[in-house]
C-alpha cells in the first residue's frame, strides 16, 4: 500500500491539482482582488468541481492570440539558443558516461528577448501589457501543451532516448511524473535548457514588465510596483549570468524531464513565481522614498550576495582550490572526484545558496504589504520546496562522498540556518 501511495496516489493527485491550482491564482488576482477567501464563497456556492471548471473552461483551451504568442516566442527562442554566441560549458559526467554539453549564451539571448519585447511596443506593433491581457489565455494553452508535451517525453525516453541516461520505474504514473529521460534532445536543441532557463526564467520578465506595464496604464506605476519589478528582473539577469553554474544544479543533473519539471518551468513558474507582481498590478501600495529605497539596497544585496557565493564556488573548481576566498586560502575537503568548499558563504552552511534565495523572494513580495496571503504564496511553496531539496542533498551527498561528507558535515555543521539548524 505504501507503494502504491508513493508511485501512484501521491502523483496522480500532484497532477489533478496543479493544473487549475495554475489558473485559479491568476483568476483570484485579476478578478475577485487577491482574496482567497472571496474564490472559497464562489467554489462553496457553485461546489467545489464545478466552480473550478466554470473558471477554468474560458481558458482551457488557450486562445488564438495566446497560441500566436507562444508560438513566436518558443521559434525565437529556439533560434537564439541555436545562433547567438554563447562559450560551450560541460555538466558533470552521468553515471552511464555521458557529459551533457551546451552553449551558455543565456546573456545574450536575455538581451535580444527582452529588446525586441520593448522594441515591438516602441513600434506600436502591441502594447507593453499585452502579456497580461491575455494571460487567462496564454495560462490555458500552456497548461494544455505542457501536458501533452510531458506525455511525448515520457515516451521518448522509452523508445527512443538520448542518452543512455534513462528508463522506467515501472510504474506509469510516477514516469510522466517524474520523467524517463536526463537529457532529452529535440533537433539538436537541450529539452531542459529549453523549458527551464529559455522559457521559464525568460519568460518569468517579461511577464513582470507586462505587470508592470499594466499598472502604470490603468493607476499609474507605484514605487511597490517599482521595487518588486526590479528586484525580480535582477534576479533573472543574475540567473542569466550565472547559467553555466545552473547547469550543475539539482534540475539539471538529477531531476529527469518529465511534468515535475518540465510542466513546472513551463506553466508553474509563469504562473505562481510572478504571482507578486501580478497581485501588486491592481494593488498600487504607497511605500515612500524610504521603505522603497531599503527594500531595494536590502534586494540587490541579497542578489550580490548569492552571486558572491556562486562564484566562490567556481573559482574554486576551476583553480583546483589555488585561489583566495574572503583574503585566505580556502578550507577545502578534496574527496575522490571533487571539492567541498568550506570556507566563504559556504562556511555558514552547508546549503547556503538557499537563504538568499528565500531572502529575496520576501523582499520582493513584502511590498505587497500584508492585507492578503495570496502574494506570499509563491514564498511559502519555495521555502517548502528547498526544505525538500536540503532533505534530497543531504542523502545524495551521503551516498556520493561517504566519509568525506561526515567531515564535511564536522567543517560545516550547520544545513541551513547558522546555529539553528
Amino acid at each position: 500500500m505504501r507503494t502504491l501511495i508513493r508511485t501512484t496516489i501521491i502523483p496522480l493527485l500532484l497532477l489533478l491539482c496543479c493544473s487549475p491550482f495554475a489558473i485559479l491564482i491568476w483568476y483570484t488576482n485579476v478578478h475577485l482582488d487577491g482574496a482567497i477567501t472571496a474564490l472559497g464563497s464562489q467554489l462553496i456556492e457553485q461546489g467545489l468541481i464545478t466552480g473550478i471548471w466554470n473558471i477554468w473552461r474560458p481558458y482551457f483551451f488557450g486562445s488564438s492570440m495566446a497560441w500566436s504568442i507562444l508560438g513566436i516566442y518558443a521559434v525565437v527562442q529556439i533560434i537564439f539558443m541555436r545562433v547567438l554566441p554563447g562559450r560551450t560549458v560541460s555538466g558533470p559526467m552521468t553515471p552511464t558516461g555521458h557529459v551533457p554539453v551546451y552553449k551558455a549564451n543565456g546573456v545574450a539571448a536575455f538581451v535580444c528577448t527582452y529588446g525586441l519585447f520593448i522594441a515591438g511596443s516602441l513600434c506600436g506593433l502591441y502594447s507593453l501589457a499585452i502579456l497580461y491581457d491575455n494571460f487567462g489565455g496564454l495560462l490555458g494553452a500552456l497548461n494544455l501543451f505542457s501536458l501533452v508535451f510531458c506525455l511525448f517525453l515520457c515516451l521518448k525516453g522509452l523508445y527512443f532516448p538520448s542518452t543512455a541516461d534513462s528508463g522506467s520505474s515501472g510504474y506509469p504514473v510516477l514516469d510522466y511524473f517524474w520523467g524517463t529521460e536526463l537529457y532529452p534532445r529535440l533537433f539538436g536543441v537541450d529539452v531542459k535548457m529549453f523549458t527551464n532557463c529559455r522559457f521559464g526564467m525568460m519568460s518569468w520578465g517579461l511577464l513582470v514588465i507586462s505587470f508592470a506595464a499594466k499598472q502604470h496604464e490603468v493607476y499609474g506605476l507605484s514605487d511597490s510596483m517599482l521595487v518588486s519589478a526590479i528586484l525580480q528582473l535582477a534576479y533573472v539577469v543574475r540567473f542569466f549570468t550565472g547559467e553555466a553554474y545552473y547547469l550543475r544544479t539539482t534540475d539539471i543533473m538529477h531531476d529527469r524531464a518529465g511534468y515535475y519539471l518540465c510542466w513546472g518551468c513551463l506553466v508553474w513558474v509563469p504562473a505562481v513565481y510572478t504571482s507578486p507582481a501580478l497581485f501588486l498590478v491592481n494593488h498600487p501600495n504607497h511605500l515612500g522614498l524610504f521603505w522603497s529605497a531599503a527594500i531595494l539596497l536590502g534586494g540587490l544585496c541579497v542578489q550580490l550576495i548569492t552571486l558572491s557565493a556562486d562564484k566562490q564556488k567556481e573559482r574554486v573548481r576551476k583553480t583546483d582550490g589555488n585561489c583566495l576566498v574572503w583574503g585566505k586560502p580556502p578550507k577545502l575537503i578534496r574527496t575522490k572526484t571533487s571539492l567541498l568548499l568550506a570556507s566563504g558563504w559556504w562556511s555558514v552552511s552547508r546549503h547556503f545558496h538557499y537563504l538568499p534565495e528565500i531572502t529575496g523572494t520576501f523582499l520582493w513580495t513584502v511590498p505587497a504589504l500584508f492585507t492578503h496571503y495570496l502574494p506570499y504564496f509563491y514564498l511559502t511553496f519555495l521555502t517548502i520546496l528547498l526544505l525538500d531539496r536540503v532533505y534530497r542533498q543531504e542523502k545524495r551527498c551521503q551516498a556520493k562522498y561517504g566519509d568525506f561528507w561526515a567531515t564535511y558535515c564536522k567543517a560545516v555543521p550547520q544545513k541551513l540556518l547558522p546555529k539553528v539548524w
